[in-house]
């Protein structure tokens, strides 16, 4: 296969559950949507190390991850939604990734970029964001690098325009609608905005071939006089053609940082479980007892060595559990303190969005003006933003030291046979050792650690 094309899984092998989904509904509580992943992941599972082989870029199950209503999770319920909040969000990436670690990470990676709005954009952007995602039931993603060269804007009348490159786009070539950030030429001024992922101005490499994470589509993409009107500009006064500074200034503005890293460690998390899981059910029905060790068992499940590194992962990954739940409350306070419930400011208030925000350009993008956002966002001080922003580091640590151990250690438990190729254990250490490099754990260790020495927050940045 050429980098010019690329393969992809059929939706339709999926008729059956879609069928099934779309008759069940939303779910209407917190272990409903819990429900509804753990059945999502239970599905992926069942091929997931054969489609980690294959490397084909996911249409299908991302098309179930639509059918099954998860993508629309934080949506305003008033729109069709589901109006859960943080916390039950990262319990449902958690449980994804449990059965594949892909679509965990693509899970979490759309719903930390349909928030955007809602964290640097105004009300009214907000709200018309949110409507477009949740009716229209679109994924997601963002070529948002801060390791690349940032994109360059230049002003073009009532539109600015866009150009340059991403080494890393995840979701990419699956995307419904892509998150561009980049500089406003003569300034040092970010913008977001969303645009449509399929137009002549975007071009995917298709070269994803990592070691782990393979169905994530996260390879490079050029982005060449993509025009978005300065209306979609989030958080910008299209009149004055300035960030509004009640918004774009606020610590609240830099919250999707902290957010996504608790993505991260969530995912971490959920593969790590995934792989106890299965190691677990392998180790039940496979495994041979070792018949040279001066204490010979008939079952492997009555070695004391087998017993006891199943009962220090386990006891460790609940210990981390709860961890990442303790945080996700954290974020969801954070999040509900600013006047939002989940990623949506004043969710479910029973209010009309104006008609300008409630239209969209017929080239697909959203449309927004000027304007305040809702809620309180300025009570959200730099204080309380890193103080979360320091527990997130903590999970990080946590989750990507247990979830190496874990993955890694595994093999010592299930056998030689077992690393055969069609089992697939290898898949979840390679998916948590390629994200685990993004941005080095060490650095979440420093943080942690002159917070503890000197009660001092970190500064934000594209990492923290």
């Amino acid at each position: 296969m050429s980098k010019s094309e690329r393969h992809y899984t059929d939706p339709t092998v999926y008729a059956t559950h879609h069928k099934q989904f779309e008759a069940a509904g939303l779910p209407s509580d917190q272990a409903g949507w819990i429900e509804r992943a753990r059945q999502v992941a239970e599905i992926f599972a069942q091929d997931a190390s054969a489609r980690d082989i294959e490397n084909k870029a996911p249409r299908a199950e991302i098309s179930l991850l639509k059918s099954s209503g998860l993508l629309k999770v934080l949506g305003p319920k008033r729109y069709g939604g589901g109006g859960e909040a943080w916390d039950t969000v990262y319990k449902l990436i958690r449980e994804v990734a449990k059965g594949d670690g892909s679509l965990g990470m693509l899970l979490g990676y759309h719903l930390l970029w349909s928030t955007t709005a809602n964290v640097v954009g105004t009300e009214e952007q907000a709200d018309s964001v949110q409507q477009a995602i949740v009716k229209n039931n679109y994924f997601i993603g963002g070529a948002v690098n801060p390791r690349d060269s940032d994109l360059k804007i230049t002003s073009d009348g009532d539109s600015i325009i866009f150009n340059g490159a991403k080494n890393f786009n995840t979701g990419g070539v699956v995307l419904d609608l892509t998150v561009l950030e980049g500089v406003l030429e003569g300034t040092e001024d970010h913008i977001f905005t969303f645009v449509n992922t399929i137009q002549p101005g975007i071009t995917f490499a298709h070269n994803w071939d990592s070691i782990g994470l393979r169905l994530t589509e996260s390879g490079s993409v050029k982005i060449n006089n993509v025009k978005v009107p300065w209306t979609d500009a989030l958080g910008w006064d299209s009149s004055t053609k300035r960030p509004i500074s009640d918004i774009l200034g606020s610590p609240f503005a830099s919250l999707l940082l902290p957010t996504i890293q608790l993505v991260f460690s969530n995912f971490y998390l959920g593969i790590a479980q995934g792989a106890l899981a299965a190691a677990t059910k392998y180790t039940v029905n496979g495994t041979r007892p070792w018949p040279y060790g001066g204490d010979n068992k008939d079952k492997a499940v009555d070695e004391w060595y087998i017993i006891e590194r199943y009962g220090t992962y386990r006891a460790h990954l609940q210990a981390a559990d709860a961890l990442a739940d303790r945080a996700g409350d954290e974020v969801a306070r954070l999040y509900r303190d600013a006047g939002q419930r989940g990623s949506t400011p004043m969710a479910d208030v029973d209010h009309r969005p104006s008609s300008k925000g409630s239209n969209r350009h017929s080239n697909g993008h959203v449309n927004g003006s000027k304007g305040t956002a809702s809620g309180s966002r300025s009570s959200i001080t730099a204080q309380r933003r890193g103080e979360v922003a320091t527990l997130v580091a903590s999970v990080k640590v946590v989750t990507t030291d247990t979830g190496l151990l874990v993955t890694n250690g595994i093999f010592e438990m299930v056998g030689a046979r077992a690393t055969g190729k069609k089992y697939g254990f290898d898949r979840f250490w390679r998916d948590i050792r390629t994200h685990s490099l993004h941005d080095p754990v060490a650095y979440k260790k420093r943080e942690v650690g002159r917070y503890q020495l000197l009660d001092e927050i970190p500064e934000p940045t594209w990492y923290t």
